[in-house]
């Protein structure tokens, strides 16, 4: 089926995107001619793109889409039209890039919140010394020993992928293959590689832990990215929307995407995940206490905010480094590793605004699953989640 015209453009300038930043194109699935055609004309100058932006955005209403692809198309040129500006060296406020970017507003979270957390962490690790003490003497004895991550990282995508075939059918073939890497601002990052197959990578630099370790395959996996993936490649690319065969980052999909990833275990395993995730660290000689893990999971959760808060330090009120660390140790209780961790990966000329996909795709998602009536109404919205091109003002509407 040959794409509209418009939305061939529209794969054309996102493309030219990765021209100027290697890695701005997350994923793309479509058409390899086109790409190949893409990277042989002269670079793009990023004012260029921005201006192009405009004007396919300013065609949208006459293209003849069905609303909800012209919807995902408007708001998916804006943001490549501010991004056009930012490569340009336009002068763009923190706030104002992180909306035109994911169609949210941001603001600061609040400390009282921050400090009913520590009460509530402080309650399931009781105990002398600071919490943080307490916090790292914890995360030190939750290490998945490192000879042991591989068959840990395979066992939980093999319960988890039996899981998600049961509610989520998925095509026969699809597979994902699992490596670990290293120097990288990420823990786990998904490579959607198109006919249902993803590379997904685990960083070694960080510390991996058996309480985090269920909830990354879930979101990098299964239902997350790579479940989405598969489905839209399946359902919307093979019904002509081939604008979602592209992936881009600074976009409101990546928003969508990255609450739904987070949001991944809680979905397909639910209350109870802890001990869950404990019988099958037992099937692998591994002790622990997934009541525990689960508790402090759940006291720690008003913290969501805190590395945005880092973020609107940094760009917003243009704090220095230090002072943003220290922020973050003593919100997050992470370690000094941790917090410089973190600054890297908020201090990325391309992933600086991308902390808020996370912080703003959880609150928006999640306030709209807990919004169904039942168990069941939560799957099928989780559901609508994976398939459809839903955008963040197609989910505030609802």
């Amino acid at each position: 089926m040959e794409a509209h015209p418009l939305v061939t453009e529209y794969l054309r300038l996102g493309l030219a995107f990765d021209r100027l930043e290697e890695g701005f194109v997350d994923a793309y699935t479509g058409d390899p001619e086109l790409r190949r055609a893409v990277q042989n004309t002269p670079a793009p100058e990023p004012r260029d793109l921005a201006r192009r932006a405009a004007v396919l955005r300013a065609e949208l209403p006459d293209a003849g889409l069905a609303p909800e692809r012209t919807e995902f198309l408007d708001v998916h040129l804006r943001a490549l039209e501010t991004s056009g500006r930012k490569f340009a060296g336009d002068d763009i406020g923190f706030v104002e890039e992180v909306r035109d970017y994911f169609d949210v507003d941001i603001a600061p979270g609040d400390t009282e919140d921050y400090r009913e957390a520590h009460r509530l962490m402080g309650e399931v690790l009781p105990g002398d010394g600071p919490l943080a003490e307490r916090i790292a003497a914890h995360r030190r004895g939750d290490e998945i020993p490192p000879e042991r991550l591989q068959v840990c990282v395979e066992a939980f995508s093999s319960a988890l992928r039996e899981l998600v075939r049961e509610r989520y059918p998925l095509p026969d073939h699809e597979h994902v293959t699992y490596e670990v890497v290293g120097d990288k601002p990420w823990s786990g990052f998904n490579y959607y590689l198109g006919n249902y197959h993803s590379r997904v990578a685990i960083n070694s630099d960080l510390k991996q832990h058996m309480a985090h370790l269920p909830s990354l395959i879930a979101h990098e996996s299964y239902p997350g990215h790579h479940t989405e993936h598969c489905r839209k490649e399946a359902g919307l690319v093979g019904a002509g929307q081939a604008e979602q065969t592209l992936f881009l980052v600074n976009t409101p999909q990546c928003l969508m995407a990255e609450g739904l990833a987070d949001l991944a275990l809680r979905s397909i395993v639910g209350p109870g995940w802890g001990k869950w995730a404990q019988e099958i660290y037992a099937d692998l000689g591994l002790r622990f206490d997934g009541d525990r893990a689960e508790r402090l999971a759940t006291a720690s959760a008003k913290l969501l905010s805190v590395r945005q808060d880092a973020a609107l330090l940094l760009h917003d009120r243009h704090r220095d480094e230090t002072e943003v660390a220290e922020f973050l140790q003593q919100w997050s209780l992470a370690t000094p590793e941790r917090a410089r961790q973190s600054l890297r990966f908020l201090s990325s000329p391309l992933w600086r605004a991308y902390i808020s996909t996370y912080v703003e795709g959880y609150k928006l998602l999640a306030g709209w699953l807990d919004q169904a009536p039942d168990a069941e109404g939560r799957a099928d919205r989780f559901r609508r989640l994976l398939d459809e091109p839903l955008t963040p003002g197609a989910i505030r509407r609802m």
